[in-house]
């Protein structure tokens, strides 16, 4: 069993570029296979078509991305700091691979056709680890949302409802790494007791 989850990782890895360079239409199983350096027999092996084999990379993805932004929100130090660094974890996981190319959207729509299932648990596993770093922060005067009058849920809410827009403009460099410092100013200026 071993063998064949390291095997499909292989696939699923070589697969990744693939599919950002040509989209999902215009990706073929043998051009998968290619990359993998496997054969087309071999590949159908591990996964029965390419709407499989996209849906088990998107759990992948997933599933490494929150376990990121789990370790990242455990931590100790400033919670707004650990939000910021929990976002840039989830945008470099799951947004980055697919940010320079030209057929982004068109792998977003279909992960949302294929994988919707998997992108929803995500989020709400998202919306509950930022409520729960939040609640815990406030429980130790770190945050005051009596000001704001949110709770912990609200913020998180709000948080990822930001981190939907910032995707749309995602670069390593760009204006999303602006918006992303900027939320966490009026975070930070917002929640902390004696900065308002």
């Amino acid at each position: 069993m071993e063998k064949q989850d390291h095997k499909s990782a292989l696939i699923l890895d070589a697969a990744l570029p693939v599919f950002a360079r040509y989209g999902f239409q215009k990706t073929t199983m043998a051009d998968i296979a290619r990359a993998a350096e496997i054969s087309r027999a071999s590949l159908y092996l591990a996964f029965n078509s390419k709407e499989e084999l996209f849906r088990a990379g998107s759990a992948r993805a997933h599933e490494q991305t929150m376990s990121d932004v789990e370790a990242v929100l455990g931590r100790t130090g400033n919670v707004v700091d650990r939000i910021a660094a929990a976002i840039s974890a989830f945008q470099e996981g799951l947004i980055a691979p697919f940010s320079k190319s030209e057929n982004a959207k068109e792998l977003f729509d279909i992960n949302m056709q294929l994988a919707a299932d998997i992108t929803t648990t995500a989020r709400s596993r998202l919306l509950d680890l930022l409520a729960k770093a939040l609640s815990n922060a406030q429980a130790q005067g770190e945050i005051d949302l009596k000001p704001i009058e949110a709770s912990p849920i609200d913020v998180a809410s709000l948080i990822a409802a930001a981190m939907d827009g910032i995707k749309h403009s995602f670069s390593a460099d760009g204006p999303s790494v602006e918006a992303l410092r900027l939320l966490m100013r009026v975070l930070s200026l917002a929640l902390t007791p004696g900065r308002r």
